[in-house]
């Protein structure tokens, strides 16, 4: 008998594709004996190589090898070789779809991602305030139709319960004191619609160094705004480090995720990153909101920051301009709740 490989699409965001994480763990521990490939692009390699002796990573750049219907067919002759019995369509994208199609032609068992689109356009116009499905269970959905129902409980994190292993990370990092808090915070996000105003972010990072004078801050992300605030919020505080100027990538950032006491974070990747190391985040929301499904693994909905507008959400995504014109859901959310929130948990630990 042919023994059972599922081949997982998903090729972005990164987001996205870290919420895969807890359901292919729970997929890959409660059917040992079943082969799994994810299918995505190289940035996500870090998240799967791994995570568990059946979970294989297979890497495509659908932007330039494998680009357009011909970079599609070469792409699907190269997976119709790993001999794969059924096929998970996480993404559900026109690239995905077009290789579901030939998958289909072929045969395959196939069964792809339902986005529940009406409920979404229902939530954002403010005809309903339901939360909606999670990616997770979403994600999950898809291989209990191929036959594989998960239950994803147990999934805690990517790391042992230790954490990840300092050692692996530059010296700049070093190792941690035991009279340090270790506190991450992710201020930026892909739109405007996500990102609470830098100003009142600096407000924030202020008020913790008040408070915990002996605390490290550690900024994440990567990009040009980044690359403007961090270096004046690290040269104007000296508890702040920017990880993105000392970590290598992905992975090792990972590893610092997995030793701090919590995150602040926007609705953004490295809300979901932290998530898959199991420490708690305060989540900062505008434009989006947590009922559309995308709140973090295992978060608690208490540690996520939000006003009620009207208005809100008016976007699944971030990415509309705001039609108040003055983005009210981030702008007023008062830098103390942050801090307040942050507090709450560094003091129950």
């Amino acid at each position: 008998m042919k023994k059972e490989h599922i081949l997982v699409i998903r090729f972005s965001a990164l987001g996205d594709v870290a919420m895969m994480v807890p359901v292919v763990w729970s997929l890959a521990q409660q059917y040992p004996d079943v082969r799994i490939t994810v299918l995505s692009r190289k940035f996500a390699r870090p998240l799967f190589d791994d995570l568990a002796p059946n979970v294989n990573f297979m890497e495509a750049d659908v932007s330039k090898e494998y680009h357009g219907v011909r970079g599609l067919n070469a792409l699907y002759r190269r997976l119709v070789a790993k001999q794969f019995t059924k096929v998970a369509d996480l993404h559900s994208v026109i690239r995905s779809d077009y290789l579901r199609l030939r998958f289909n032609l072929g045969r395959y068992r196939v069964e792809h991602l339902i986005k529940n689109r009406s409920l979404r356009r229902k939530l954002i116009s403010g005809k309903s305030r339901t939360q909606l499905p999670t990616s997770f269970e979403n994600y999950a959905a898809v291989f209990e139709r191929l036959g594989y129902p998960v239950d994803l409980r147990q999934f805690r994190s990517i790391f042992p319960a230790e954490g990840g292993n300092l050692n692996l990370l530059p010296a700049e990092i070093g190792p941690r004191k035991s009279f340090e808090q270790w506190i991450g915070i992710a201020p930026f996000a892909a739109h405007e619609g996500k990102i609470y105003p830098p100003r009142l972010m600096e407000q924030v990072i202020n008020q913790l160094i008040q408070q915990y004078p002996k605390a490290r801050i550690f900024l994440f992300g990567r990009g040009e705004q980044e690359d403007k605030y961090f270096k004046m919020w690290c040269a104007q505080y000296r508890q702040c480090t920017w990880v993105g100027k000392h970590c290598e990538g992905m992975y090792q950032e990972l590893i610092l995720m997995s030793h701090l006491d919590v995150m602040a974070s926007m609705d953004s990747a490295n809300m979901h990153l932290a998530s898959l190391t199991g420490i708690p985040v305060v989540s900062v929301w505008g434009a989006t909101h947590p009922m559309a499904g995308f709140l973090g693994y295992n978060q608690n909905p208490d540690n996520v920051i939000q006003i009620d507008l009207e208005c809100r959400p008016c976007s699944i995504f971030g990415n509309k301009p705001c039609h108040r014109g003055d983005y009210a859901c981030l702008q007023n959310i008062p830098p103390e709740r942050i801090v307040e929130r942050i507090n709450s948990i560094i003091n129950n630990n």
